[in-house]
């Protein structure tokens, strides 16, 4: 088990009299391609904590599918101290875990062997809370257990999602705790996650020290949205184009008309063409329409939808139209894009 840091640089820091009555146990599960700036933004902060109230608040183990040391996407490898197995024979008798950590990468979709399928369950009905970071919120779908569950996945992740579990609540957050399961879309946003779960059980002036210690200004609240608007500076950008570029994402199946955008907007549609223009350097016809095909990119990379469904869901009304405007902006059909993902998830009840 992986021991707190105890740097002697933090001796002299003050101590806070908020600690949790006994040290938690987290079991931190790492699958292949996993992201190593996602567990790291997460451990890293309970090791503040723990330096910081000196105090062993938080205990982790790193966990494998099997004995072996787990490959990240960067090429790294970590060695894990024990198995989803032995977890599994051990279960909850002692205290022996009380948070289950997931942290998975891409191809998300081909690591859902049986043995985690059985494993996640179990986890499930003894109570264990369990929190799925980046892409391993598709691991607690597919075994069932988010079933009308507001939910989240990186962004990158989540056309495909919605597509393939149509039961799960999935929403546009950085992460979202709902009952026993939280969901986080990963990266530096599992820092914002573990920040959370430090105030929640250390208590929140441990949780602003931590903040300090990271130089992190301030942490963000779950609810805010994993990305800005496309295309948009972060600073002096019109509220009125924020909120037609919001309107346009919520309507990619059923694309609506400039008129009908402008008349929501209660904008004239020159005043429209101006704001996109002026900020954005496009109209908002041929930006909406990237926005149509992007989605569409997602669905092809992440799903095995026919392509006439992937046209559908993306707001056109034929693949002829649909494969036209798709190689116009990515110079490549829909068709060849797709062969260079094969063995992707198919809607779940296809499965």
């Amino acid at each position: 088990m992986n021991a707190p840091f105890n740097s002697g640089t933090t001796n002299n820091l003050p101590r806070h009299e908020e600690v949790v009555p006994r040290g938690l146990n987290l079991a931190i599960l790492v699958l292949p391609g996993f992201s190593h700036l996602a567990l790291h933004s997460y451990i890293e902060p309970l090791c503040i904590a723990n330096s910081l109230s000196e105090e062993a608040q938080f205990r982790w183990q790193l966990v494998g599918l099997d004995g072996c040391t787990v490959i990240g996407a960067n090429g790294l490898a970590v060695p894990v101290d024990t198995t989803i197995a032995a977890l599994d024979a051990r279960g909850t008798k002692g205290g022996a875990l009380d948070q289950l950590v997931i942290v998975a990468g891409e191809m998300i979709e081909k690591q859902c062997p049986d043995l985690l399928n059985s494993f996640l369950r179990k986890m499930a009905r003894l109570g264990v809370g369990i929190s799925a970071i980046g892409t391993a919120t598709w691991m607690l779908a597919r075994a069932g257990l988010l079933a009308d569950i507001r939910c989240t996945i990186h962004w990158s992740k989540l056309a495909a999602f919605s597509e393939v579990f149509r039961t799960a609540r999935i929403q546009d957050s950085l992460f979202v705790k709902e009952g026993q399961y939280t969901t986080c879309a990963g990266e530096l946003a599992a820092f914002d996650l573990a920040v959370d779960f430090i105030s929640t059980h250390a208590g929140e002036i441990t949780a602003q020290d931590v903040c300090r210690h990271a130089t992190a200004e301030r942490r963000r609240s779950g609810s805010n949205r994993q990305t800005g608007c496309s295309g948009l500076a972060f600073a002096n950008v019109s509220a009125k184009l924020v909120a037609a570029i919001k309107i346009m994402e919520e309507n990619i199946e059923l694309p609506l008309s400039l008129a009908s955008l402008s008349n929501r907007m209660e904008l004239s549609r020159r005043q429209l063409e101006r704001l996109f223009k002026a900020h954005i350097g496009t109209t908002p016809a041929r930006y909406y329409l990237n926005l149509r095909v992007e989605h569409s990119k997602r669905l092809i990379e992440g799903t095995q939808l026919p392509m006439i469904d992937i046209a559908i869901a993306s707001g056109f009304v034929s693949s002829s139209h649909f494969a036209k405007c798709f190689k116009a902006i990515h110079g490549i059909s829909p068709q060849r894009l797709r062969s260079n993902y094969p063995g992707v998830a198919r809607p779940r009840h296809w499965v």
